[in-house]
């Protein structure tokens, strides 16, 4: 593949990695992240698996050597194994890995197909074991399915990592037992502070839940080391000694983590986000359906260099403050 001038933003930050939505579709309805009768985008506005793909080839000729399919939930999208059949043949050959975020419902059916295709780790989100409290979350009772979905990508030979978004008086107690369920079966479970990203049902500061408080409180319990190992994220790392487990933080709003910022994401509409909490972004579905995609694309990647801004200012501290951006987690990408 022919390879051009890497992406470099204007604060000398290397860009290796790409988060990728295939759609803004979800089977779920969780209510942090969007309103039951959430508004999904008109399927004519979505880039085909055929553009996501040259898309894509664009950035690992522009030195991004990681890519993660995201949503919404990727595995909604119809004919998805195509492109990523389609992408884990560049595996080796400029592209590192290549990994998805999941919600897990439709992953038994994928999992063989994810590991056949070069994949090697995924992320399920999974903010509770109880089934009362996921249906109450998720506005769908699909436990079960999730629990299945991951059984199914442990024993395909998928590395799982668990996310889970800590909330204020519906799963906080809950959290060491997840913590435990999780380094049981041998998956890595990281923490994560809700963003205040699109309108809800409902004001998200009576959620907020602090990951600075959760961890002095498992501090109390267990023994925490800090590891030095990255998978390449905001999230930082520590071995839980009682479990022999490893367990991240991901603090967007207590800890400020953008210095070390390397990705960027595209939406399954072909607009880029320099920046998760920015409203910054550049039209790549404009240069995908131009007369010159190939120099439009070149051009426009530099442009989101340029724009891309040194940090994110999420806040949640004000009730009934409107969200840091109006688009939600799930049109962006997770």
């Amino acid at each position: 593949m022919k390879k051009s001038a890497p992406l470099v933003d204007g604060f000398q930050r290397r860009i290796s990695y790409l988060r990728l939505s295939v759609t803004d579709r979800c089977d779920l309805r969780c209510s942090y992240c969007m309103p039951e009768r959430m508004q999904f985008l008109p399927r004519r506005e979505v880039l085909s698996l055929e553009e996501l793909y040259k898309l894509s080839l664009g950035f690992i000729a522009r030195g991004v050597s990681k890519i993660r399919l995201t949503g919404g939930e990727p595995l909604v999208r119809r004919d998805i194994m195509e492109l990523v059949r389609a992408l884990g043949r560049h595996l080796g050959d400029g592209l590192e890995e290549l990994t998805l975020t999941t919600n897990a419902t439709q992953l038994a059916e994928h999992a063989d197909s994810l590991f056949a295709a070069g994949m090697r780790r995924v992320n399920v989100s999974l903010d509770t074991l109880d089934r009362d409290m996921f249906t109450q979350l998720s506005r769908r009772d699909a436990l079960p399915q999730v629990l299945e979905g991951i059984t199914a990508a442990k024993t395909a030979g998928l590395k799982v990592k668990l996310n889970a978004v800590a909330l204020k008086d519906l799963n906080q107690d809950e959290i060491p037992a997840l913590i435990e369920w999780a380094h049981g079966q041998g998956h890595a479970l990281t923490l994560i502070e809700v963003m205040p990203l699109g309108e809800v049902d409902g004001d998200r500061v009576d959620h907020y839940l602090p990951l600075s408080d959760v961890r002095a409180q498992l501090e109390r319990r267990w023994t925490l080391s800090p590891l030095s190992e990255t998978t390449g994220g905001p999230a930082r790392y520590v071995k839980v000694e009682e479990t022999g487990g490893k367990l991240g933080f991901i603090t967007p709003l207590t800890s400020n983590f953008c210095e070390g910022c390397n990705r960027i994401r595209v939406t399954a509409t072909g607009q880029l986000y320099p920046c998760l909490g920015g409203g910054e972004r550049v039209d790549l579905r404009g240069a995908l359906r131009s007369d010159d995609p190939d120099a439009q694309l070149e051009s426009a990647l530099n442009e989101a260099m340029r724009i891309k801004p040194e940090r994110h200012h999420f806040d949640i501290s004000r009730r009934g403050a409107a969200p840091a951006q109006p688009r939600h987690m799930s049109v962006t990408g997770g």
